[in-house]
């Protein structure tokens, strides 16, 4: 078998889509940064004082915000302009994809060729999908996730890894390398000096982008990885191939899966419980609680609760809640992560709830002073910090 190709290069965008997804991708950034701080400011100087004149108190909640808010000019605007810019996004991408869709399973069927076996796929094509996937296209993703329109599809794995770098594209704090694991991974170095996983599983994993950097930290570890759907886990196999990494990827419901007691010794997860039901959540949770080993480590990247943000913050981030198809995502950050972390089974004094600065874009004495309780955290933000939860076993 020849190498197998690298399957993000297979994607070659016309000069005019290449122009539009950077068009794009700078509209987007001025809308969330420019516009938002505009609405921001007509919030503090008018609205929150017209509010305050009729209760005789400011908004204590996002809903009293929005309430509020949702009737100006500004808000309109704004929230006109972040729908239609998320359509986009996925509309930049997708008929470029479509040209590649045939060399895309070309490369999958390729990588299934491989006699390395370092990078193993399971699908399930009988894995009943649930609601929160089935019944609506998250994140105006056309098709979202799990969706396939022919045999050994990758198209929706392809659309996550190319329209999610061009809704992300001018959010980038730095050059350097950053992100989510790049983050999570050193600062669980800094935080745990001695702790060493063998077994790294993430649920939630769709292409790996959050995966694979964990091996940057640990390079012996065994990479797994947990998805419901078919495409974005065959474009991650293909990625793992190419890069000749151990990596097994499984298509299963990470509120079920089919592992052995105590089978990992990190388990990982970026943005993923945000689109679960409180329902889901805790058996998610509870689940990674029975495959974590003793002494093993759980770290979800995710929103910061509601509770630990302003009512103005809280408004800004739930708009997705209503305008994005992501429906629990208010609803999971009203939640106690303490209280959802002991309810699975972990002991308080060993949970934790953090923010981070993002690696790439913070200067190494910070980043370190963070992690080891030295400096205060940063406050959220767009691609500058993450906040985590989770706890030790």
């Amino acid at each position: 078998m020849n190498q197998i190709k690298n399957i993000d290069d297979c994607y070659n965008p016309s000069h005019d889509e290449t122009a539009r997804q950077g068009y794009i991708s700078l509209m987007r950034k001025f809308i969330m940064n420019d516009i938002s701080k505009l609405m921001n400011l007509n919030y503090e100087r008018e609205i929150k004082t017209d509010f305050y004149r009729i209760e005789s108190r400011f908004p204590s909640s996002g809903e009293e915000v929005r309430r509020s808010i949702e009737k100006t000019d500004i808000y309109k605007f704004w929230s006109s302009l972040r729908y239609n810019a998320q359509e986009m996004v996925w509309e930049s991408v997708r008929r470029g994809i479509e040209r590649e869709a045939p060399n895309l399973i070309s490369i999958y069927k390729d990588a299934l060729e491989d006699k390395s076996n370092l990078a193993t796929l399971e699908l399930d094509s009988n894995l009943e999908m649930p609601d929160y996937v089935a019944l609506r296209d998250v994140h105006l993703m056309p098709g979202c996730w799990q969706n396939e329109y022919a045999k050994d599809d990758l198209s929706q794995g392809a659309m996550y890894a190319h329209g999610g770098s061009v809704f992300r594209g001018s959010f980038m704090p730095s050059k350097k390398r950053s992100g989510v694991a790049c983050s999570v991974s050193k600062w669980l170095s800094l935080r745990y000096p001695d702790f060493s996983p063998v077994n790294i599983l993430e649920t939630g994993c769709t292409i790996g982008n959050n995966l694979f950097p964990y091996l940057e930290v640990y390079p012996n570890a065994t990479l797994n990885g947990v998805d419901l759907a078919g495409p974005c886990l065959r474009y991650a196999f293909s990625r793992a191939v190419e890069r000749g990494v151990k990596a097994h990827f499984y298509q299963q419901n990470a509120e079920k899966m089919s592992f052995e007691d105590k089978s990992f010794d990190l388990i990982v997860s970026s943005f993923f419980f945000h689109e679960l039901s409180v329902d889901s959540t805790k058996k998610v949770l509870k689940e990674c609680y029975r495959l974590l080993a003793p002494g093993g480590i759980l770290v979800n990247m995710e929103l910061p609760p509601s509770s630990q943000v302003d009512p103005y913050y809280n408004f800004y981030l739930d708009w997705d809640n209503e305008h994005n198809n992501e429906p629990h995502y208010r609803e999971f950050r009203s939640q106690d992560v303490y209280e959802l972390l002991n309810g699975s089974g972990f002991d308080l004094n060993d949970c934790f709830n953090v923010t981070i600065p993002d690696v790439g874009g913070a200067s190494a004495k910070y980043f370190n002073d963070v992690a080891l309780g030295k400096a205060p955290p940063p406050k959220h933000g767009n691609y500058t910090s993450w906040c985590l939860f989770g706890a030790k076993k």
